[in-house]
């Protein structure tokens, strides 16, 4: 953690500010529009998640920002800052999500456009990752219990967007967030619990004087029959853009990806290949720079 730079490195909160000032633009504007949507109101409204708001706050959430959502070397320094948080999060705090900013890829970009981008990066996690998908979990996406998964740990990972009009709790002026969280830190406030039908009654109250809308259709529970984890992390706002069945199509083959792309710090072979003749190791198709 901490290492030096702030792009495709895990920083915690003191670090990440000691460094926001030699960072890219479009990341300083990303965090400070990110900061201050977790601890400013609307119109008098707090932001709806207040475990949000207590992580921003308490310094205990965890940062790491991409430069691309499709270069493969971004994703994959990417993958191996996401292995180091899912190594390390349970000593940090007992909450601590890690938040996930991406450079912005087009001014004009069509909600269409980043339901695909983040399918994509979720794809490209999922074919490049070290370890088989979990045997608990099912790799079917319509079956209540499904989750996304990486490095052998369920997570749910929810995301903002510049796309949003109306719902603002998920809107992000710079570009793509992700906000990955393993489900190990809602033990205590899963839905079958009383703490957890606590959060969650106040969570939608909250969401709806912020948004000034009802809570989306899609939010739900995981494990709860009738609702799919995997309409939740990129809400639709436009059904004629959003995709009708789950982009990704888990399996349990494993290893996808050629075994020098799975190790750590492949990133700097494909990097140091870039820029001489030699051929670079292939990636997982669909791969394409921004």
């Amino acid at each position: 953690m901490n290492e030096p730079g702030t792009e495709g490195v895990l920083l915690d909160q003191e670090t990440l500010h000691a460094r926001l000032d030699d960072a890219p633009g479009w990341l300083q504007d990303h965090y400070r529009t990110f900061r201050e949507s977790m601890l400013g109101e609307r119109d008098g409204s707090p932001f709806p998640c207040y475990f949000g708001i207590d992580v921003e706050r308490e310094g205990d959430l965890l940062y790491a920002a991409c430069a691309s959502t499709t270069d493969p070397t971004a994703l994959l320094r990417f993958r191996d800052t996401l292995a180091e948080y899912l190594d390390t999060y349970r000593d940090h705090a007992d909450r601590a999500p890690l938040a996930v900013f991406f450079a912005p890829f087009d001014d004009d970009a069509t909600e269409a456009e980043y339901h695909e981008r983040l399918w994509h990066v979720l794809e490209f996690l999922h074919v490049h990752d070290p370890e088989p998908w979990p045997e608990a979990i099912p790799t079917d996406p319509d079956d209540p219990r499904w989750e996304f998964c990486f490095a052998g740990e369920p997570m749910f990972p929810t995301s903002r967007a510049p796309f949003y009009d109306e719902r603002l709790s998920r809107y992000s002026p710079i570009g793509l967030e992700i906000t990955f969280q393993p489900r190990a830190v809602f033990e205590g406030i899963t839905a079958d619990t009383e703490a957890g039908q606590r959060a969650r009654d106040v969570i939608q109250t909250r969401m709806e004087a912020y948004d000034g809308v009802c809570p989306h259709a899609d939010l739900g529970d995981w494990g709860v029959e009738s609702d799919r984890e995997w309409k939740q992390y990129l809400f639709r706002e436009d059904e004629t853009q959003s995709p009708r069945e789950c982009p990704l199509a888990p399996t349990r083959a494993h290893p996808k990806a050629p075994e020098p792309l799975l190790e750590p710090g492949a990133w700097r072979r494909l990097a140091d290949d870039a820029r001489s003749p030699r051929e670079a190791p292939e990636t997982a198709a669909g791969v394409s720079d921004d």
